[in-house]
């Protein structure tokens, strides 16, 4: 019973961290967001996506102890995201409004640096961490060069429940700093290393939660 109960709260968590990323992707990954603020939600996307991420890959993959995992719950999340997004394309919006992060390459880093450290846990969270956090900014970047213009597009589908002060405005691109990505890349970095630490202490919390 106990293992049946441990295994249930592992994959309960697993579902619910993989929810809210689709959620947060849906919030805080539309042309719109990216049309008003520009370079700066960029580096917000950066940071929350990186996050959202490592937690549940790094929780997955230290639960699982099998290096492959962590791009394993990437897909998840992916998958989910995907069909979350058919929910816009029924409204009448084009089915790429949504920017889908590109989660699957950051997944794989982390997974190969705990199959490369011997399935070092301390490893993974310092080495992997920071890999992810420096990656997915750079493959979001390469992501959003590839899909139709942003402000076209914008402009086109408004969203109609958006406020008044949030309607589309011209970007103002390079007009704080000129590197999203290496703002969004340095900062994700720092940040991922501690959400990674939390992800495995939540794996060991659970354990002892389950066993008391």
């Amino acid at each position: 019973l106990m293992v049946w109960l441990r295994r249930t709260t592992h994959y309960l968590f697993i579902v619910v961290v993989a929810v809210n990323s689709t959620l947060l992707t849906i919030n805080a990954g539309d042309y719109i967001f990216y049309t008003d603020w520009a370079w700066t939600s960029f580096v917000v996307f950066s940071i929350s996506q990186s996050t959202m991420l490592v937690v549940g890959a790094i929780y997955y993959m230290l639960f699982t102890g099998v290096p492959g995992t962590a791009t394993y719950y990437a897909t998840i999340m992916t998958i989910y995201t995907w069909v979350a997004k058919g929910a816009w394309f029924a409204l009448g919006y084009p089915y790429d409004f949504v920017v889908t992060p590109v989660w699957i390459p950051s997944a794989m880093l982390l997974d190969l640096t705990y199959w490369a450290t011997r399935r070092n846990k301390h490893a993974a969270i310092i080495i992997g961490g920071t890999l992810v956090g420096l990656s997915l900014p750079i493959f979001n970047m390469i992501n959003l060069l590839l899909v139709r213009d942003p402000p076209e597009m914008a402009f086109k589908y408004p969203r109609p429940t958006l406020p008044p002060y949030m309607t589309p405005i011209e970007p103002q691109v390079g007009k704080f700093y000129n590197s999203p990505v290496a703002l969004g890349s340095g900062a994700a970095a720092v940040l991922s290393v501690p959400i990674a630490a939390l992800g495995a202490k939540l794996n060991t919390w659970t354990y002892r939660w389950m066993a008391a």
